[in-house]
């Protein structure tokens, strides 16, 4: 059951995210230009052009973010020192990146895996940090990105409540908004692994805190499941071309789920909440769709209606419906009525 709590909020910017607005669709570039300033640039404009509010990239200052190693992830064949070192954009690309970003009017985020990494996107005054799952128990670094006091998109795969509880009590010592994503650090996530129900959960934990999802399914239907469970931040690993190296490239959106994403998010936003009520803007199909009581044959004054005599049929513009067809049986009627008349209860004579 979605928890209707109407006080989530969280804001980037100008921009409002929380239980009555529209979910921010985040399209993660993270590393997916592979090092390349051009691809980094032509993934920021073809995700501008299909109304994406909000890019997200990595920033990887290898030395500081690991010591070198042979460790390779599942979905690469090269290491990830190799592979970070390879992909990390300098200082100066990145600058370039934020402004082209926002001078298309997007947001720009991203993502710090050392404390160098932070501090160079605190000089870049990005307007908010998106920590990615595997610092959500970092805690040191974590109370590091506090001290900047601004607001941040936590990641929380891999980690339990007790841990992100944790994380998320250093944010609020620091009085720092918190927005929290439910991830499966898989590559790919299969379906069944994605567990929506921890939307719910973690909205219970975490009632005051907006709750997304950060997907690594290949495709958009979890994202919007999520929408309908109540998740207002969706991020998406994204990518022009599909055909691209790269390691997260196959898990990633194009332009084209990307587009698709944005409005599917925002048509189940619209299509959530609510109650099983009666609504005014139905009147007209109710007019046409619902029965209402009718003779049958003719009736004289003074006889008693029976299913004999009286049914039910469309349109629904009379005064007695289908669902009052019992009180009126047995009645007796005050006038002559032909066939297929629909009745009124000025019919009837006084019930003795």
């Amino acid at each position: 059951m979605v928890n209707m709590a109407r006080h989530r909020q969280f804001r980037i910017g100008d921009r409002i995210i929380g239980d009555d607005h529209p979910p921010l669709v985040i399209a993660e570039i993270g590393i997916n230009h592979e090092g390349s300033l051009e691809k980094a640039l032509k993934m920021v404009e073809d995700a501008a052009a299909v109304g994406c509010e909000c890019v997200k990239f990595q920033c990887h200052i290898v030395d500081d973010e690991m010591i070198p190693n042979e460790v390779i992830p599942a979905n690469s064949s090269d290491t990830i020192w190799n592979i970070m070192s390879r992909c990390a954009l300098s200082y100066g690309e990145e600058q370039i990146v934020k402004a082209r970003a926002e001078a298309l009017g997007m947001i720009y985020l991203c993502t710090p895996f050392s404390r160098k990494a932070a501090d160079r996107l605190q000089t870049m005054d990005i307007p908010a940090f998106k920590i990615g799952s595997g610092e959500c128990n970092n805690y040191p670094l974590l109370q590091h990105i506090a001290e900047f006091g601004k607001p941040v998109i936590l990641s929380t795969g891999m980690n339990e409540m007790a841990s992100i509880a944790r994380a998320v009590s250093i944010f609020r010592r620091f009085n720092v908004p918190v927005a929290l994503l439910h991830c499966t650090s898989m590559y790919p996530t299969p379906h069944h692994l994605v567990r929506l129900g921890a939307i719910t959960q973690m909205q219970a934990a975490f009632p005051n805190h907006v709750i997304g999802l950060s997907d690594h399914t290949e495709d958009n239907y979890a994202c919007l499941g999520a929408v309908a469970l109540g998740a207002r931040i969706l991020e998406r690993h994204f990518t022009s071309d599909k055909s691209w190296p790269g390691p997260d490239i196959a898990i990633s959106m194009d332009p084209k789920d990307l587009s698709e994403l944005i409005r599917g998010s925002v048509a189940v936003f619209q299509a959530s909440g609510g109650g099983k009520t009666v609504l005014e803007d139905e009147e007209p199909t109710i007019r046409f769709a619902f029965a209402s009581v009718v003779t049958t044959c003719p009736i004289s004054q003074g006889d008693e209606l029976t299913m004999h005599n009286v049914w039910v049929k469309r349109p629904g513009t009379g005064e007695i419906r289908a669902e009052m067809f019992e009180r009126i049986l047995g009645r007796r009627v005050a006038r002559n009525i032909p066939a297929d008349t629909q009745l009124a209860w000025t019919d009837f004579l006084p019930e003795a």
